[in-house]
């Protein structure tokens, strides 16, 4: 899959409709008792573009960024306005919002993760396109600094140390980040109104695994 590191216009996703979905077997047994499963170790998010569209010089922003990522071939960088960073919404992103790992005196590679914690269960997600220039790392209470005490892949969410943390010593991480997603259509329809507004689009987005 061809990916573009490249934002949809996050002013034109404020407004848009969308969030995580799962997907789970349910079969219900001859006693009236269920068994449930699922195939999928992670949510994936859906989104509806069209709904942050307000004007004519919006949808002509939007077809430009379709036609460029050739609908549904090629995957793009998407903000979730109602999850885009590792701290609450209200507050500032700092090095210890989240856990991503625990030193063992020879692994130098963690991916960067964001936990959803409710009671005592705790999801761990991925996150693979963190923004550059956001993220900020640190060992225990100590903060580091990018490019001298670690390297990070803006692609991946990858980040490796430039020395092994020592046994226990918790890897902590605060960052913003976007979803990967492409387009789940490739048709977008559009009906001018007026001549200051058309009618709102139908542009679902869907993430991507990568």
């Amino acid at each position: 899959m061809s990916f573009h590191e490249i934002r949809f216009p996050a002013s034109l996703s404020f407004g848009s409709v969308g969030g995580p979905e799962r997907r789970t077997d349910v079969v219900t047994l001859a006693n009236g008792h269920e068994e449930r499963n699922t195939p999928w170790a992670h949510s994936r998010r859906r989104y509806d573009a069209g709904l942050g569209l307000r004007s004519l010089d919006d949808i002509e922003v939007l077809i430009a960024f379709f036609e460029a990522r050739q609908g549904q071939i090629n995957g793009f960088r998407w903000k979730d306005w109602s999850d885009y960073k590792t701290c609450r919404p209200t507050a500032e992103v700092d090095f210890r919002d989240q856990v991503i790992g625990a030193g063992d005196g020879q692994t130098s590679l963690f991916q960067l993760t964001k936990s959803y914690r409710s009671g005592v269960n705790i999801y761990q997600r991925p996150i693979s396109k963190p923004v550059a220039g956001s993220v900020r790392l640190g060992l225990g209470q100590e903060e580091l600094q990018e490019d001298i005490d670690f390297t990070l892949d803006t692609s991946t969410g990858a980040v490796v140390l430039s020395h092994p943390p020592e046994q226990g010593i918790e890897v902590v991480a605060g960052f913003e980040f976007d979803v990967p997603v492409r387009f789940d259509t490739d048709r977008i329809q559009t009906s001018v109104a007026s001549f200051q507004a058309g009618d709102v689009p139908d542009v679902p987005v869907v993430e991507v695994r990568i």
